[in-house]
């Protein structure tokens, strides 16, 4: 078939593809759903691979009811019409639509780009991003998003290992990522945590079914002079079943469907959404010996605390430090004034997590449960804490405060 052949020759152009995997093996490698039949990415790259090996008519049997389930996805529409068109007559581009605007396939095809990336990379089993230090036991879930795919990897703590339980294709910014200042059209890097969920009811319909705020700018971002505000996780409009991978003004968007999934394993006010340039991945001894090194000067912390020597205590504050509505200074003046006093210190630590900032930026984002216990005072509540390595290679803290 002739325009079979050429419709081959232009999905492996655009697509940059150069080697060619079965598509059962594509099948195992999705963590999304059990089966191919339910999930609409796998299906539409099952289709794809189908083209690669010139069987038209499967893929275009995969795509008929792709699109009949799901008239709003865009991309499979288009490849659905491209795979007719070839019956009749040779094709020459993707999306040989003389009527459709160049802007839309062009975004159409970026998108063809990423999902056919994501599945043809190496996976990672076994593996563990090493932003990811440490999960804690009740709020088992943390998110990050890999930017430069784009895709959302959402992780689980089992027995105290983060594992890796699902993945969604995700839009970012418009400009891409590393915000800086108000209106960039960035997607910001970092360690961020949601802060709720705002219900479609209360939004207009561009959001969908829903939005996760996050806490753009948090302490680092202010730290840098880092502007801007009203970044979110959230859904499509409903017409629309996806968007490109760089189309928002900022906000990391997935369709309303995977939106209704991730949902389930956000807990507001403590699920990390950690935003990476690109995901680091280490092993798991090194994963490991990681989480050692970190806890071990968390736990000095909470030691020296412990002793009342208010010097060793301090030592682990940065002089830029700021926080609890003190600066450095009078944060000092403070702890020695009042730690001398104490009769006894007892600190007790819970639900701790860990994060790293992604992208070799040497901050740890620590928030936990603090039971203070003194002789004059008792008090609960949840901390957090930004550590950075300074200069001397020591971390110290140097933004500390309570979360709701």
């Amino acid at each position: 078939m002739r325009s079979g052949i050429a419709l081959v020759f232009v999905w492996l152009v655009i697509t940059g593809f150069t080697g060619i995997s079965c598509a059962q093996d594509m099948v195992f490698k999705s963590t999304v759903a059990d089966s191919i039949k339910q999930n609409n990415e796998a299906l539409l790259v099952e289709a794809l691979e189908k083209v690669t090996h010139n069987d038209i008519d499967a893929a275009l049997k995969d795509l008929e009811a792709l699109v009949n389930a799901n008239p709003k996805f865009r991309l499979a529409q288009l490849v659905y019409a491209d795979l007719l068109s070839a019956r009749a007559f040779p094709i020459t581009d993707f999306g040989n639509l003389s009527y459709a605007p160049y802007e839309d396939i062009a975004a159409l095809r970026e998108e063809a780009k990423s999902r056919w990336k994501f599945y043809h990379q190496p996976q990672y089993s076994g593996r563990i991003p090493k932003s990811l230090v440490q999960l804690e036991d009740k709020h088992k879930y943390a998110i990050i998003v890999d930017m430069s795919i784009p895709r959302l990897y959402i992780f689980e703590n089992r027995g105290g290992v983060p594992v890796l339980v699902a993945n969604y294709y995700v839009s970012i910014g418009k400009n891409g990522f590393g915000k800086y200042e108000e209106g960039d059209q960035k997607t910001p890097v970092g360690v961020y945590f949601a802060t709720g969920f705002i219900g479609p009811k209360q939004l207009p319909d561009f959001y969908g079914d829903g939005a996760f705020p996050i806490n753009y700018p948090n302490a680092w971002d202010r730290q840098n002079g880092n502007t801007g505000y009203g970044i979110w996780l959230h859904g499509t409009p409903h017409n629309t079943y996806s968007r490109p991978p760089r189309d928002s003004d900022g906000c990391v968007i997935v369709s309303n469907q995977d939106l209704a999934s991730i949902r389930t394993h956000i807990t507001a006010g403590r699920t990390a959404v950690i935003l990476a340039e690109q995901i680091e991945w280490i092993d798991k001894a090194e994963w490991k010996k990681q989480q050692r090194h970190f806890r071990r000067f968390v736990e000095q912390w909470r030691r020296d605390w412990e002793s009342r020597d208010p010097e060793a205590y301090l030592s682990h504050y940065s002089t830029d430090y700021y926080g609890l509505g003190k600066d450095y200074d009078s944060w000092v003046a403070y702890k020695r004034r009042v730690n001398s006093a104490k009769k006894f210190i007892k600190i007790g630590m819970s639900e701790t997590t860990m994060f790293l900032y992604p992208n070799g930026t040497n901050i740890l984002v620590v928030t936990f449960d603090q039971d203070y216990r003194s002789n004059n005072v008792k008090r609960k509540f949840r901390k957090r804490q930004y550590w950075k390595q300074e200069q001397d290679g020591t971390w110290r803290i140097f933004f500390e405060d309570g979360v709701s």
